[in-house]
Order: structure tokens, then sequence, then C-alpha cells
């Protein structure tokens, strides 16, 4: 794992900061067709699709009656599952309802100096699919953290699909995920993975309602199947693998530096962990630790293609040039485990989420900190900002005008549409304003 260290500025670092930008592009374009021709099956064959697909991609063979779980199978599940997985589902619930509480807007008007009644109308939208990803792990705190905030935006129906499971018990595929669901307020849970699963709920098929917007994250399949549907049904974002970037000076432990680098690698062979530090030694310490505790990891094999392919230790000139690094690679998540986080946080522009010490690591916010853990990937974290319950909202315009108004603004408006070439706008403007002038109003 030595090779891991580089110096910033090195052919090394560029090379290794680089392939970040470049994870799941090749992948991307490969199956893109695949995607296309999913989503027109489904578009085309409703339900037969979505079964021939399934039995295809995971290996399950479903009647069209057995893609819904069955209402009471949710909470089942949940008075099934020990006291303290309860208390935790729960707990871990009123944190993210607490936090996106303080998220929510209200509708506005004003009268302006014309008269002119103006506002905007917030409404919840009126219902959301989320996915729920079932391939390499499982995922209740993704379950929590989408519906849960799409219930706080006032939601009016929440539609969730994951994957149904090879060898599982049918109805009860996974009874953790249906907890969580139960927990959270999902109300119709479909046995649906794949890009198959974003087409049923862009489009609708003879068992998946359509729905008016999808959010949840989910595998290459998934995102491009949801960067394809987008416009017929909006979406969150095109998720991409998971990263973090931890900032650490000497102060940091390399150990807990370890720790978060393999928390973030065991996701996926594309997760990406990177170190940015100002101490040499303690890059060679994380190298160690890091050889240590990958050898005991369950998901080993995971993490370690991922830090090969996807991880850097790279030795800084100080903590701003660190930042500066950071802000490029506008990370997912970003931790900075260094002496005083407050200062440096001042200089973060780019990060999905932001972590202040070695106390509040990245893992924390996956579960019970409140903030969403659904965040902008792959650098987008530049212009996107986390799940939130701005997402499961639309914002409509209001505008009411009188005689007054009209005669002070239709003059100008007249001028404008006819700078336009739009007469007939003008027109409009000009029949009020002659009705007004002839008293006939």
């Amino acid at each position: 794992m030595t090779d891991l260290v580089c110096t910033s500025g090195s052919a090394a670092a560029r090379r290794r900061l680089a392939r970040l930008e470049r994870r799941g592009e090749v992948a991307g374009a490969r199956v893109e067709a695949d995607v296309r021709r999913i989503i027109e099956a489904v578009r085309r064959r409703g339900d037969r699709a979505l079964l021939a697909f399934t039995r295809r991609f995971d290996g399950v063979s479903l009647r069209r009656g057995e893609l819904r779980v069955p209402d009471g199978a949710l909470a089942r599940a949940y008075r099934k599952q020990p006291p303290t997985v309860r208390r935790d589902l729960a707990l871990a619930a009123r944190r993210i309802r607490a936090f996106h509480a303080r998220q929510r807007e209200r509708s506005w008007s004003f009268r302006d100096a014309t008269g002119a009644r103006l506002g905007q109308r917030i409404e919840p939208l009126a219902r959301v699919g989320v996915y729920i990803p079932g391939g390499r792990a499982v995922y209740p705190s993704t379950v929590l953290m989408t519906v849960v905030t799409a219930r706080v935006a006032g939601v009016r129906e929440v539609i969730a699909v994951t994957p149904a499971q090879k060898g599982g018990d049918h109805p009860l595929d996974n009874p953790l995920i249906l907890a969580a669901c139960h927990v959270a307020g999902v109300d119709r849970l479909y046995r649906l993975g794949g890009a198959q699963a974003i087409a049923a709920l862009a489009f609708g098929t003879e068992t998946v309602p359509r729905v008016d917007k999808i959010v949840g994250p989910g595998n290459i399949y998934v995102a491009t199947a949801k960067r394809l549907c987008y416009g017929h049904v909006a979406i969150d974002a095109i998720a991409g693998p998971s990263e973090v970037v931890i900032v650490a000076d000497r102060s940091a432990d390399p150990e807990l530096v370890a720790a978060d680098m393999l928390a973030q690698a065991e996701h996926d062979p594309l997760a990406a962990a990177v170190c940015l530090t100002t101490d040499r030694r303690l890059a060679a310490r994380v190298v160690v630790a890091l050889a240590a505790q990958l050898a005991t990891l369950p998901r080993r094999a995971i993490a370690a293609r991922a830090l090969a392919a996807f991880g850097a230790i790279v030795v800084t000139r100080s903590v701003a040039e660190a930042v500066e690094i950071a802000n490029r690679l506008a990370p997912e998540h970003l931790e900075l485990a260094v002496r005083d986080p407050g200062p440096v946080a001042a200089g973060v522009r780019h990060a999905g989420a932001v972590f202040l010490g070695q106390d509040a690591p990245e893992a924390l916010g996956d579960y019970l900190a409140g903030p969403n853990h659904v965040l902008p990937t792959g650098g987008t974290a530049r212009f996107a900002s986390p799940l939130g319950v701005y997402d499961f909202v639309k914002r409509t315009s209001v505008i009411g005008a009188g005689p007054r108004t009209l005669a002070t603004l239709g003059p100008p408006v007249v001028r404008l549409a006819r700078l336009e070439g739009l007469d007939a706008h003008g027109r409009a403007i000009e029949r009020r304003l002659a009705a007004m002038r002839g008293g006939n109003r």
C-alpha cells in the first residue's frame, strides 16, 4: 500500500486524483444502450417486462401479484425486529425529521408599489418514487433518509422499490428494509430493482404507478436510467460512486484516518478514499493502519479494490493547499481531521457534507447525525446540494394585477413586446389600456 502515498504536484498525485473524475465514465457509455432497451421494453410491455427482467437480472421468478409487498408485511417485519433495532430505527427517524423540519419553506406574497399582488406558493409533490439499493449491502438508512424527508415536505404518497432477493422468503425479501419502510412511512413497496424499476416509476405499468419524481442512489444501471428518464419524470441527481476526502494535520490519529478511509472503500470497488495531509509521517502511519485494519475487514476484497484504484494519500505543503485540492475535487464527504476545524471549514467552497474534527466521522452522518446522507458525488458538489425538503416541493408564481398596475406597467410591456417582435403580446395589453381609458373597466 505504500504506492498510495504521493506528494502534491507530482505526476503520481495528478494521476491518482484525476482517476476520481473519470470513475464510471466508461461503464456509463457501455451500459447506456442496454438501459435504453430496458426502458423501452417497460414502456411497451409493462409488468411483463418487469417480471422478465427480474427473472433475468435478479434470478427471481415472480408472478404479477408478487411485485408488490403486501400492506401488512411492513408492520409485521417491524414488530419482529429486536427491540434495539426498533429503537435505533426510531432514533434515526426522529433525528432526520428534526433536522429536515428546519428546511421547510413557506408560501409568501406581497403587494408592490403599483398595487400588484405577487407571491410564491409552495406545494409538495403528489407522488414520489424512492429507489432503495439492494445489491452489495442492505440500506435501511437510505429508506429513512429519503422517505422521512419526503414526509416532512408533505408528499402525499411515497412509492418505494427495492430489488427482489434471490433465495429470499417472499414477501419478506429483507425484513430490515421492510421495517425501515414502516418506520419511515412508505405507502407502497415493490420488489423491483435496476433500470427496470426506474422505468416503471417514470412511466407506470399495470401494477406500478407513475410518480412525479424519483430519488435515491443506485448502481450505474440505475443512474443511467434516471438520466435517460429525466424530463418524463423529475430526479434528484445522477448518483455516482461514493467518496471521502480527509484533510489531516499532524494532530490526526492515523488509526482513525485509516478507519474512515476503509468505511468509504467498503461501499463499492469504485468508491474513492483520499487523505490529504501535511505530515509525511502521518501518511506512513496511515498506510500501516490501512493494511492492519483491512486484514480483518469482512468486505476487505471490495475495500482493497477501491483503494488500489481510487485511493490516495497525498502529502501537501500546507492545510490551505489541502483544502484547495479538496475544493477542486468537490467531494461527497469532506472530513477535517485537524486541530482547529472551524477556520479550515471557512475555506471550504465545494463539498456535499463537511465533518468537523475526528469526533465527527462520515459514518455518523450516514446514520444518525440528522442531515441527509444522499449527497452530490463525482464533483457535482460544485453546483448540487444534499437531498432535502426542497427536493420534494414545487414552487408556483402568483401574479395579481388591477387597473393601477396595468396603467403603470402596461406601456413598457407594450414597448418591450414590440422590441421582440411579439405584437400579439403588446396588443393584449393595449386592449386593456384602451378599455380602461374608455371607462369600460
